[in-house]
């Protein structure tokens, strides 16, 4: 059995990590912390060398810039990390400390780690020691416009995202301290061009068609609990002159061996409710050529395909197990 700590357990991440990992053939829940200890739900106060002692793998699930100052023991006791914050996502430095106001304290393993999106990286997820397990908005994102950019079949510019979110993805702190409330019968946008996944999305886009991309994100907050969808709107080249049925089977292919996508048919839009309490992604594509955009509509549960199911996910790559245990 593989020996697993989670740092951060009482997050909303921390929750769904520990529910799915409970439940895992392979794998030992041995240390619940965060922190603040809550007693009555088996949480300790974060111990960093008991943490170590006492696990083979560390999932850390914190706000930005707190899991940078305890993944380098944690890496050097010869022990594995998959940290569901941002603080490894972002190569540039940077750009880090532009957008989440702080200085990378951790430069030597930021270059090392791998960027956990499996249907992009699996290969190096499987080889990795430190994952850096995507944001919510990215997943959604990057998995719906991938196997365009790949193949270098739509304009890098304009690439317009229309981003929505279930109140969770803020996390605890602001749903319990009344963002529930303010969104009841409501829904608003929020951090308009301005997000701090923005460059997140940028980075892996412009890797996967090793061109400069810098997309046009705008996020909304819904008046539910959990869920994301993403509306993208992007132009064809010219010279793809593809009909619906045909870009179907491009995402389709693309796809074919990844089982946590689900591509839906022609007429069939991807909504909240079909991924809802899974590791799927959903992806719809709707072309008109009268209309001068190809739209692509993705659907994921942020906590799961977002957060920990996704982790979970990584976790089972890196250590060989079958990519689907303890996720169907």
């Amino acid at each position: 059995m593989l020996k697993v700590g989670i740092v951060g357990a009482s997050g909303y991440a921390g929750e769904e990590l520990n529910k799915i990992l409970s439940r895992h053939r392979k794998v030992k829940i041995v240390s619940l912390s965060a922190t603040y200890a809550r007693k009555e739900a088996g949480i300790e106060a974060f111990d960093l060398n008991r943490t170590i002692s006492s696990c083979e793998l560390v999932f850390f699930a914190l706000p930005q810039a707190q899991s940078m100052r305890f993944v380098p023991k944690v890496l050097e006791a010869g022990k594995k990390v998959i940290d569901l914050g941002a603080d490894y996502r972002l190569k540039n430095i940077r750009e880090y400390k532009f957008w989440y106001n702080a200085g990378h304290i951790d430069q030597k393993n930021l270059k090392y780690s791998i960027y956990g999106l499996p249907e992009i990286y699996k290969d190096k997820i499987k080889k990795a020691k430190l994952v850096a397990n995507p944001g919510c908005y990215p997943t959604a994102a990057i998995l719906s416009l991938a196997p365009l950019l790949n193949k270098k079949l739509i304009k890098s510019a304009p690439i317009v995202i229309d981003a929505k979110s279930g109140l969770s993805g803020a996390g605890r702190k602001a749903v319990e301290g009344g963002l529930s409330d303010e969104l009841k019968n409501n829904f608003r946008p929020y951090k308009i061009n301005y997000h701090q996944h923005m460059p997140e999305i940028n980075q892996e886009l412009s890797f996967i068609c090793k061109k400069k991309v810098s997309v046009n994100f705008v996020p909304h907050l819904l008046p539910l609990f959990r869920g994301l969808l993403t509306t993208t709107y992007v132009k064809l080249l010219p010279k793809s002159s593809l009909s619906q049925d045909k870009i179907i089977k491009i995402y389709r292919q693309f796809y074919k061996d990844q089982p946590f996508i689900r591509i839906a048919g022609q007429g069939e839009t991807p909504q909240v409710t079909d991924v809802a309490g899974t590791n799927f992604c959903k992806i719809g594509i709707f072309w008109k050529n009268k209309s001068g955009m190809l739209v692509i509509v993705s659907a994921i549960d942020n906590l799961l395909k977002g957060a920990a199911g996704q982790a979970v996910q990584n976790m089972n790559l890196i250590y060989g197990f079958g990519e689907t245990e303890g996720l169907l």
